[in-house]
């Protein structure tokens, strides 16, 4: 059975309703109309950093159309299909443009989950994919804890350090955002028994030995993590402890019991709710030092996303933030941001918490998606466990990941698309306050201000409004239970932007 799942809701599709249909002659009205719409106000419609971009979304078929119905048919004797959202052929994807099998062309704003940095078929990164380096990666991929290459230190400071947050100098690689998170946890506990027992220096004892074995105490160690409601932060067995954005992800899996506190729900708009919400983000810092002074499993840290994505597109201020990191260090507990989503230059800094003013820098940050690879800075010595193999698996990371990152990095840097990200994110805000003007009650509680391109609003019918818009040539994602998410690559521009918007207006009144 094929499926779509749009915005996180999974739902079958019947024979009558399978594809997103519309006309052969509305399909042409539909794209030349957006691109017209787009033209008023953009005179350049492809892409200014690359070549190879369509002008403007192309329509050819419905959605999935008979090549992909044929191939998801095919794919579905072997594999799971039934969260699909779309078919992809990327040997045709380009820039901001997402191709399917039919040869219908999406401007992608959804961007593989918020994954792909500087656009499909780039060209800067496939020379970093064909170059020896890479090669050599791929065909001799190391045990990175046992038998590291001869320049991993090389690669590791050209690259995932070169861009490591103010303060922290060192860096586990993992595997994914899931596993990034839950060896930040393993780091977090190791470090609050180190200290507890006395140092780094200080011999386990035969009682912790033996009774790890059996899974209790003193071995097993009774700590938590705490974080928030509506967060999420993987579903890997210890990370989905931690998540707690939809009932799906967590269901029939053993959990740890541990706490977890509200983020604070604000009110849009910012300025003519400030006092309430300045209440609401008071409360919950009051509810997480309660938590971390009586929690009767007591929590070792904290973990936060600077903007909850999954769980909504939830935001807090700097100032909160800054409160938060106030309490940890007070009550002795650790502060690891999850920049899983919101890292590398979506929010107009490279990291999201850059825009905190922090006094001090986070303990722990975590990272993957835009970074094509995954892992945690720290800087704090304490957090290396006091020996080996305490934090290990085979693989440790992906040299050929760490490369690709490096390639990622040095085009966001000669292009300066963090800065470009936050200047066209002002532009599109600019154009959904506008809308949100004309259509309040289909564009609600916009946010996202000053926060680049990660920018986020409600609809009251957004699953429909999400399947509507590749109708209008734009892949779009939602989340939690009605936002609609943005989440375009760092190589979107102000024509792009205008484009997006007009299929948007579209959506709403057609």
């Amino acid at each position: 059975m094929v499926v779509l799942c749009l915005g996180g809701a999974i739902r079958p599709l019947s024979a009558a309703t399978k594809r997103i249909t519309v006309s052969s002659a509305s399909r042409s009205t539909i794209a030349s109309a957006l691109t017209r719409q787009a033209a008023a106000s953009s005179a350049r419609m492809a892409s200014t950093f690359y070549s190879g971009e369509p002008e403007g979304p192309v329509l050819k078929t419905d959605i999935p159309g008979p090549k992909s119905q044929e191939a998801i048919a095919k794919l579905d004797k072997v594999f799971d299909t039934r969260s699909l959202n779309m078919l992809a052929d990327y040997t045709k994807s380009t820039g901001n443009y997402l191709v399917d099998p039919d040869g219908n062309a999406l401007l992608d704003v959804y961007a593989q989950i918020a994954s792909i940095p500087i656009g499909y078929n780039n060209p800067a990164l496939r020379k970093v994919a064909e170059s020896p380096e890479m090669v050599s990666a791929i065909i001799n991929r190391p045990a990175l804890g046992n038998f590291p290459s001869h320049d991993w230190a090389d690669i590791l400071e050209t690259g995932i350090l070169k861009v490591a947050p103010p303060g922290l100098n060192q860096v586990f690689t993992a595997m994914a955002g899931s596993d990034a998170n839950e060896t930040a946890y393993k780091a977090a506990f190791m470090w609050r028994r180190q200290k507890e027992r006395g140092g780094p220096t200080v011999e386990f004892t035969e009682e912790e030995l033996e009774s790890s074995m059996n899974n209790e105490s003193p071995g097993a160690s009774q700590l938590s993590i705490l974080s928030f409601r509506d967060a999420f932060h993987g579903r890997l067995f210890g990370s989905l402890s931690t998540t707690r954005s939809k009932p799906i992800h967590k269901l029939d899996i053993p959990a740890f019991d541990w706490p977890h506190a509200i983020f604070p729900q604000l009110k849009y708009p910012l300025e003519e709710h400030a006092e309430e919400n300045a209440q609401e983000e008071a409360n919950s810092l009051a509810e997480v030092e309660l938590l971390i002074q009586n929690y009767h499993i007591p929590p070792c840290a904290v973990v936060v996303e600077p903007i909850q994505s999954e769980g909504g597109d939830n935001h807090a201020s700097p100032a909160f933030f800054r409160g938060l990191r106030e309490i940890t260090k007070r009550n002795e507990v650790l502060l690891i941001v999850d920049e899983v989503q919101t890292g590398v230059g979506a929010t107009g800094k490279f990291w999201a918490h850059e825009h905190w003013d922090l006094p001090t820098p986070p303990d722990i940050v975590t990272f993957s998606k835009k970074a094509q690879t995954a892992g945690y800075y720290f800087g704090d010595p304490s957090l290396r466990p006091n020996k080996p193999y305490r934090q290990f698996n085979t693989w440790m990371g992906d040299p050929a990941r760490a490369l690709l990152f490096r390639g990622i990095i040095d085009e966001i840097q000669r292009l300066g698309l963090v800065e470009h990200t936050a200047k066209v994110g002002n532009y599109l805000y600019g154009k959904l306050e506008a809308l949100a003007r004309k259509y309040p009650d289909q564009i609600q509680n916009l946010r996202g201000k000053g926060q680049g391109t990660f920018i986020a609003f409600d609809n009251p019918n957004r699953d429909e409004f999400l399947k509507k818009a590749k109708t209008f040539g734009i892949n779009i994602g939602g989340s939690g239970r009605s936002a609609v998410r943005l989440r375009p690559m760092l190589i979107f521009e102000e024509q792009h932007a205008d484009l997006l918007i007009a299929a948007v207006e579209k959506i709403i009144s057609s």
